[in-house]
């Protein structure tokens, strides 16, 4: 996977297309949802009717496998798609384990959120009390780097950073290499002038985490918002550790991370290659991801992380006050577009759904929960990106959603 599809892995396209469908998905459930008791039947009419879409496209987008879940007032829905590895007719587990990109910045977000609550950092604070050398750190403040307007340069756009991932994919790389890139580039834009998604945000983060807790981000991560709920297949892997808990599938990348710095998509002479098979995807399943550490290393089950969705978004980690601030913080990412997506404090909104996307070499991860229809949607897929750019696990999000807008509209038969 290229690490430019992780870097602006909020696919602000996405939102864009399903901001409609999400908003008749309210709308209608609101009326759908009045009254008593429904009879469900063994298979949601979501569900029969999205299959045929999922597999049409998995096939367009040569996507290997992917796994769906659903939990909605129309019925629930767990189902797995494809192979876990190309070439066999192997199925994935439904409860295989995935890599979740920069669904990871949430849990880092609502880390930093849980110390604010304590009272061991103010979201008001400037980076410069806690990291020295940071451009502008003495007026960055936290809540910019959770809502992306810090201005920092994105360590992982850069060309020479693609060029390394490529020839040393098992390269375990330090937070200081990482941040050296960021601060060796000219900033974006001031403290708050404008939003620009960057994974430097929240590797600051994670040191501040490891500052403040004596405790490394990861463990930090599990006995927060982890090991309280029995979330045990969640965790962020040390640096070195390559390796997925069994079951797992293989995740593929196509091209390098180098020719898709600056495009998800390959050329088009490539795009025609992977179609007519002369180009094939590599097996990255075992890169190292140290580079994205806690912007986007973590590691989850669809089930658990729909039950931290749940709760991210419906409270459960932080106090009332705090959460409903976290909520009404978001901001448009393009405030000239009605339909843009909003980024928010450690999330993103998009319509009604709060949650986050997450591409990282061999995945592609969408999570949402709408806390008004109670609707949850989380889809993983063992590619982060199409040859022609297209995240596979967003499509099949919108797929959903557009389906499950159709079924809030019909009554269920037995309603009374």
């Amino acid at each position: 996977m290229a690490s430019s599809r992780f870097a602006m892995c909020v696919s602000y396209i996405l939102f864009r297309r399903i901001y409609a469908v999400v908003l008749a998905l309210a709308l209608g459930a609101a009326v759908a949802g009045c009254g008593g008791d429904t009879l469900t039947p063994t298979e949601p009419a979501f569900a029969t009717a999205a299959r045929p879409q999922i597999d049409a496209l998995l096939a367009e987008t040569l996507t290997p496998g992917a796994v769906v879940y659903v939990q909605s007032p129309s019925g629930n829905w767990l189902e797995s798609f494809g192979t876990a590895v190309r070439g066999t007719n192997m199925p994935i587990p439904t409860n295989a384990h995935f890599r979740v990109g920069s669904v990871t910045k949430t849990w880092t977000g609502t880390v930093i959120l849980q110390l604010v609550q304590e009272g061991k950092l103010a979201l008001g604070d400037t980076v410069s009390k806690y990291i020295a050398n940071v451009p502008n750190g003495d007026s960055i403040t936290i809540e910019e780097l959770l809502s992306m307007r810090s201005g920092l340069y994105n360590y992982s756009t850069s060309l020479a950073f693609n060029q390394t991932l490529d020839a040393q994919p098992n390269k375990v790389w330090t937070t200081k290499e990482l941040l050296d890139i960021a601060f060796s580039q000219p900033v974006y834009f001031a403290p708050g002038a404008d939003f620009r998604y960057s994974n430097t945000n929240t590797v600051l983060l994670g040191l501040i985490i490891e500052q403040l807790t004596g405790m490394s981000a990861a463990d930090a991560i599990k006995a927060r918002l982890f090991a309280p709920f029995s979330l045990t297949e969640s965790y962020l892997p040390p640096q070195d550790d390559t390796s997925l808990r069994t079951p797992a599938p293989h995740g593929y990348q196509w091209g390098t991370n180098a020719e898709t710095a600056e495009s998800d998509a390959l050329s088009p002479a490539r795009q025609a290659a992977a179609k007519n098979g002369t180009l094939q995807p590599t097996d990255v399943t075992s890169v190292n991801t140290s580079w994205a550490w806690t912007a986007g290393s973590g590691i989850s089950t669809i089930t658990e992380l729909a039950a931290y969705v749940q709760r991210m978004v419906g409270g459960g980690y932080l106090s009332a006050d705090l959460q409903a601030q976290r909520l009404a913080n978001c901001q448009s990412t393009q405030p000239s577009d009605p339909g843009a997506a909003s980024y928010c404090l450690g999330l993103a909104k998009f319509g009604t759904f709060y949650g986050h996307t997450g591409e990282i070499p061999g995945f592609n991860t969408f999570m949402g929960y709408d806390p008004v229809t109670r609707t949850t949607i989380v889809t993983w897929a063992t590619t982060a990106a199409a040859p022609d750019g297209t995240p596979p696990a967003n499509g099949i999000a919108r797929i959903l959603m557009a389906e499950l807008s159709k079924a809030a509209k019909v009554p269920s038969e037995g309603r009374p």
